[in-house]
């Protein structure tokens, strides 16, 4: 059985609060602990009416204190949006309040108008991220030597990722001997030659002798067919207002919402099924089965929104019998 983990946006539904949506993430975090996931990560995401999960390090602390097993991990840090010695300090309290329980996932990725806010130059930020990823680690392991010591920070047990959707992260990945995420439930295009990339130009570390990647999926699994891709009508609505440049809170489902868009948000979501694994038990178990014989991963970990939470919990407990 491929180790399954969950990613999670906590998003805030149309008609619900923000309290609300982090008390689900709790409830989901549990749930995934419950049946037997590997982590649980929520992504730094920001000026986005429907997603909780900005503060990443202040929800993996509530999402810590519900749980007592599974990882708790951000999928990821934007690192360009910060600087290493403030990731630092937070994961290394995150490390002592859940000993050997913590992921830190890093990516590039970084929005002109975010920098803008956070008083950040994107340009040289993009620049010194492989520079910004090595002084992260640096402050953790000591691995090398620093005018500066991070308090907490220094000797935690985070387990450090690299996360990517292009050719750049796979690389950095390699050369740096870390473990690496693509995330193909919403950009899957260049999953293949990224994990080839990854995987051919991969050099051993101190951390991790040979490589090491997992792959994402939007997997929503219901009693049916029609059951779930009626609860998915809510994420490809998502999805479609994403692209258009209006994203806002995760609307309620939609029966035959596919139907009604035009031919080009239509490919849209064809495009994204490659990544995709959406339907019964047995259905989404065969599609699952397919997506890892292609990629070869040696974890997946799974995305997806439901407008009902609890529809949400439930499909995370039928995907791992699917799965098992």
């Amino acid at each position: 059985m491929i180790p399954l983990s969950v990613l999670d946006l906590v998003p805030i539904r149309e008609g619900a609060t923000l309290s609300a949506a982090l008390q689900e993430a709790g409830k989901l975090a549990a749930t995934a602990e419950q049946a037997g996931y590997k982590r649980f990560w929520v992504a730094e995401h920001h000026a986005t009416a429907g997603v909780a999960g900005g503060a990443a390090s202040v929800v993996l602390a509530h999402i810590g204190h519900v749980t007592s097993t599974i990882r708790i991990g951000a999928g990821g840090i934007m690192l360009p949006n910060h600087n290493p010695f403030v990731i630092a300090e937070q994961f290394g309290t995150l490390d002592g309040l859940f000993p050997g329980r913590v992921d830190l996932g890093r990516a590039p990725g970084a929005a002109g108008i975010v920098a803008q806010a956070l008083r950040k130059n994107l340009h040289q930020a993009a620049e010194y991220f492989p520079q910004d990823v090595v002084e992260l680690r640096a402050l953790l392991t000591g691995d090398v030597e620093l005018p500066i010591v991070a308090t907490p920070g220094l000797g935690a047990e985070v387990e450090l990722w690299m996360l990517g959707s292009s050719l750049f992260g796979a690389q950095l990945a390699a050369r740096l001997g870390m473990p690496y995420a693509f995330a193909s439930h919403f950009a899957p295009d260049h999953l293949d030659a990224a994990l080839a990339a990854y995987r051919g130009q991969f050099r051993p570390s101190t951390y991790l002798d040979r490589p090491h990647a997992m792959a994402a999926m939007t997997v929503i699994a219901a009693d049916s067919d029609e059951e779930a891709e009626l609860l998915a009508s809510s994420q490809d609505q998502a999805f479609v207002r994403l692209r258009s440049g209006d994203p806002g809170r995760l609307p309620p489902p939609v029966p035959n919402f596919r139907d009604s868009l035009p031919e080009s948000a239509r490919a849209m979501l064809d495009h994204l099924g490659q990544s995709r694994a959406v339907g019964s038990p047995v259905t989404v178990g065969e599609k699952i089965a397919r997506f890892v014989e292609r990629t070869r991963a040696d974890e997946l970990i799974v995305s997806g929104a439901t407008y009902d939470p609890a529809a949400r919990r439930r499909s995370l407990e039928l995907t791992a019998k699917a799965v098992s």
